[in-house]
């Protein structure tokens, strides 16, 4: 897969006395970036099917649920001075030690598991914002949608990977939490092996804004573009977070087995990772990503339909369908902030805005959904207000998805 210094189809030519790379060079980038890729959720994924085993309190999971989508949030802001300071590559480097410093601490009981939490979203939170401008950087702009779809892939399969084993290896050791966390010391470990070689890939480093004084351009705060993106990235996220975390529960409380509903949350993952894949390569290629924007939005609107309407009939399907949406609503922000950036740091100056307001939008949806149940008693009104949420959002996603002539 050819390497690129720049989005443009065709790389400027390498500068005097620098090696162009190989096809080893190459071979080793997309290694290294898959092992990141697997590892970017393996931590969120573990607290659900670990809780009965463990017996963790509903409160316990609220706060381990809420965490990261908040951290991840509030640190999104670090990125670009990590990327300032260090680069891209660096940058992921440093963040993949921080995430196994953070899946180490995890393991040193409850608090240990909560401050590890923390430290794991942090990390995340850089490379969040960091992977669209390296893809967008390292690999030539036919191949953004393949790579974005990479990332949402791997980070599917890992999480779903990992979520798989928790429980066998707890109830297999007695019962012990702390060695089944410990398993995502593993893909931590893989991850920051696998992209070391690329921290000593040498380019310069980005300039600060105050640097370019001949292009200036406006706070993204300030630009509709920006907005659109956050609306965007925010209520696709909110809906995800709700749905990962209130699934199996509106499914028994309709009447589903338990082991029928945590098969459909893993039917679930699965989509998430389908859609993830499909949705950047489908999207990267055009100009116009209106329609893939509608596209996630009513596939996620009809999946939640079903639960609403039909939650007994087929929730597997129920859950697929909306497994595909959400996948999808989280990769495509990718591709947006790509095609929507006029150049690297405006890529991540897009990212960064739309991770920190989404995330934190994010992490009200599993807490109002609950509230809301609690108050009406049924998971119908919770249902109905996320497929709402998410109608509005295609309503104010339109400027994210074009460049307007």
């Amino acid at each position: 897969m050819p390497i690129s210094s720049s989005a443009s189809t065709t790389a400027p030519p390498a500068p005097a006395g620098t090696a162009r790379p190989t096809p080893a060079a190459g071979v080793l980038l997309v290694v290294g970036f898959v092992l990141l890729s697997l590892n970017t959720r393996v931590a969120f994924g573990q607290i659900g099917p670990l809780a009965p085993v463990a017996h963790f309190g509903s409160a316990t999971v609220t706060v381990l649920g809420l965490l990261p989508p908040l951290c991840m949030g509030l640190f999104a802001p670090l990125a670009p001075l990590v990327r300032r300071r260090l680069g891209e590559e660096r940058g992921l480097l440093w963040a993949s030690v921080v995430l196994v410093a953070g899946a180490v601490l995890r393991m040193l009981g409850m608090p240990g598991l909560y401050a590890g939490t923390v430290v794991v979203s942090l990390a995340i939170a850089v490379v969040n914002v960091l992977v669209p401008v390296f893809v967008r950087t390292r690999f030539s702009h036919r191949h953004v949608g393949t790579m974005m779809g990479v990332y949402a892939l791997s980070m599917g399969v890992g999480s779903a990977i990992v979520a798989a084993l928790v429980a066998p290896i707890a109830q297999a050791s007695g019962g012990s939490w702390q060695l089944a966390v410990g398993i995502a010391v593993v893909p931590a470990v893989l991850a920051a092996a696998g992209i070391a070689p690329q921290a000593r890939v040498h380019r310069p480093r980005p300039a600060t804004p105050a640097a370019d004084a001949t292009a200036p351009r406006p706070h993204v705060a300030r630009t509709g573009l920006a907005w659109s993106l956050t609306a965007f990235f925010g209520i696709q996220t909110l809906a995800f977070y709700t749905a990962l975390a209130w699934l199996p529960s509106i499914l028994i409380a309709s009447g589903t087995g338990r082991t029928a509903a945590g098969t459909c949350q893993a039917v679930l993952i699965l989509g998430v990772a389908a859609g993830g894949f499909l949705a950047p390569v489908l999207a990267a290629p055009r100009s116009d990503q209106r329609p893939h924007i509608l596209g996630t939005v009513l596939i996620c609107a009809a999946g939640f339909t079903g639960l609403m309407l039909a939650p007994t009939g087929l929730p597997a399907l129920w859950a697929v369908v909306l497994g595909i949406g959400l996948g999808a609503g989280q990769a495509l922000p990718g591709v947006l902030y790509a095609r929507r950036g006029t150049d690297h740091d405006h890529v991540a100056a897009l990212s960064t805005m739309a991770q920190t307001c989404g995330y934190l939008i994010a992490a009200t949806g599993p807490a109002l959904a609950a509230a809301l149940h609690s108050a009406t008693g049924s998971w119908t009104v919770p249902l109905a207000a996320v497929t709402a949420a998410l109608l509005l959002g295609a309503a104010l996603s339109r400027r994210a998805g074009h460049d307007p002539r």
